[in-house]
């Protein structure tokens, strides 16, 4: 990979998470600058990683090759302001910002950036992030190279042809973890009314969750549905706890939440 100087626009955890996989890979430090009004969270960077650090966009965004805005949305809006009559047109931008499409980003800073949106999840601030990525027209294979090695430095990437993908991605996805939190909250709830601990609950539910990730892991060439059948025995426990699934259709209330991930994300692009 080569090294480009990029700056950070915001400083807030999906900052830290992939400036710290860019260190941890061996990025120079001195390549990378973090952005933000708050000194006490461009201290800790700073202190946790030796990047360099601003109470000012203008100048490190000025200096940058690839600026990643990585503020809130509704905080979009004012720096663009701040930004916009810096010709950015050779910079690669990525914006981590959802609900703002490429168009109107490029409204806000007046003028057509080298734009590549991508949508995280939260594990990415363990490294095991899941991310979307959409390239605008105007970024060559170099720029999207180097924005998938970026997001690989906090785990794994996917493209998206369409930008409407990236609604698919957070469906899938960005969201997705506080699902599998949801399922494994009601299993620890049911573990303590039979009996369990609240400890004891937790740990069994989430080393079979981990175990049963790994597994899909260990195994990419198995369907989902053939490891599901594997711990299946025909008349055991574990298949009237499938039949029940099942019998409460969790296949189409799965499916209906997914829709609904996806129409909230299109309602929130009208928001700015």
């Amino acid at each position: 990979m080569k090294y480009k100087k990029i700056t950070f626009v915001g400083a807030g955890n999906m900052t830290r998470s992939i400036i710290a996989g860019l260190v941890a890979s061996q990025y120079p430090a001195e390549y990378i600058t973090a952005t933000n009004p708050s000194q006490a969270k461009l201290d800790e960077l700073s202190d946790s990683f030796s990047i360099n650090t601003s109470n000012d966009n203008l100048v490190p965004v000025e200096e940058a090759d690839v600026v990643v805005l990585a503020v809130k949305p509704q905080l979009m809006e004012k720096v663009a302001q701040e930004l916009k009559h810096m010709d950015l047109s050779s910079k690669l931008i990525i914006s981590i910002a959802a609900g703002i499409k490429c168009e109107r980003l490029n409204e806000m800073f007046a003028q057509t950036l080298k734009l590549v949106r991508v949508m995280p999840n939260t594990p990415s601030l363990i490294g095991l992030g899941m991310s979307g990525l959409f390239a605008s027209q105007s970024v060559d294979s170099t720029d999207k190279s180097y924005a998938s090695t970026l997001m690989e430095s906090v785990g794994k990437v996917c493209w998206v042809e369409e930008e409407s993908g990236i609604n698919g991605v957070i469906a899938a996805a960005g969201s997705s973890p506080a699902y599998f939190f949801l399922f494994l909250e009601a299993m620890q709830a049911e573990a303590m009314a039979q009996g369990f601990d609240k400890q004891t609950s937790r740990t069994l539910v989430e080393q079979a969750a981990l175990g049963a990730a790994q597994m899909v892991i260990a195994n990419p060439d198995m369907e989902l549905s053939t490891l599901r059948e594997q711990v299946t025995s025909k008349g055991g426990a574990t298949a009237e706890a499938i039949r029940t699934f099942t019998e409460h259709q969790l296949g189409d209330t799965v499916a209906k939440a997914m829709q609904a991930a996806v129409t909230r994300a299109e309602e929130m692009e009208q928001l700015f």
